[in-house]
């Protein structure tokens, strides 16, 4: 579990073709490495990887052929940068939102617009992912914790100010580019929720009522 807020921007080291998938060596940049351990979890451009090996700059990983499909990583190269986050503690200040590291969908960037100090993107996003993204809601793109400040059809915008560019990759977010998303996870939830009450035949105290008096919609 991740809360999107960037720890460190590294670099794809060295890219090995397995077959069907891949294997990667990415330098750690500025990310403390001090306490990680085999087995451990990095948010790589908001996808959660395992570490497979490790040195005090540098980690390792495997990437299965559904992660290359349902990520912008079958288009990365070596020396592209990335943003990094490792896992969450308990005593982790909870400065994001809830991150689970698993990609929904790649959008395109298809404005950038700047705006005083800041740069407002617009993202196009896939149909499928639409009706989880709502107005002032949480969106993890490239593994950014970020805020979705306008909607329209299939596209929301974001408004990134010079602190978040200056920890983040996001500057390098030209019309074009490909980026992952991940929706709030509670909206996911939610539609569950949703979809378990119409279906259960003896009912369900949960509904859309309900969740809109206690807070969560």
């Amino acid at each position: 579990m991740f809360t999107g807020i960037v720890e460190a921007v590294g670099s794809i080291a060295n890219i090995v073709s397995n077959g069907e998938d891949i294997s990667i060596t990415v330098h750690s940049g500025t990310l403390d490495m001090s306490d990680v351990k085999l087995g451990d979890s990095i948010a790589t451009n908001g996808i959660c990887l395992t570490v497979v090996a490790f040195d005090s700059s540098s980690f390792s990983a495997d990437l299965s052929v559904e992660t290359l499909n349902k990520t912008g990583f079958r288009n990365y190269q070596v020396g592209d940068r990335v943003n990094l986050e490792k896992a969450m503690l308990p005593t982790t200040r909870f400065g994001g939102h809830i991150v689970s590291g698993h990609v929904d969908g790649v959008g395109t960037i298809v404005e950038r617009i700047p705006v005083g100090r800041a740069v407002e993107y617009w993202v196009e996003m896939p149909q499928d992912i639409e009706r989880y993204v709502a107005q002032k809601g949480s969106i993890t793109v490239d593994g950014i914790s970020l805020t979705v400040n306008d909607l329209r059809k299939q596209g929301f915008k974001l408004t990134i100010v010079p602190h978040t560019t200056q920890q983040t990759i996001i500057d390098e977010f030209e019309v074009g580019r490909q980026v992952n998303l991940e929706v709030d996870v509670l909206a996911r939830y939610m539609e569950r929720l949703l979809g378990v009450e119409e279906q259960d035949s003896q009912g369900s105290s949960i509904t859309m009522e309900f969740l809109q008096q206690n807070g969560f919609a």
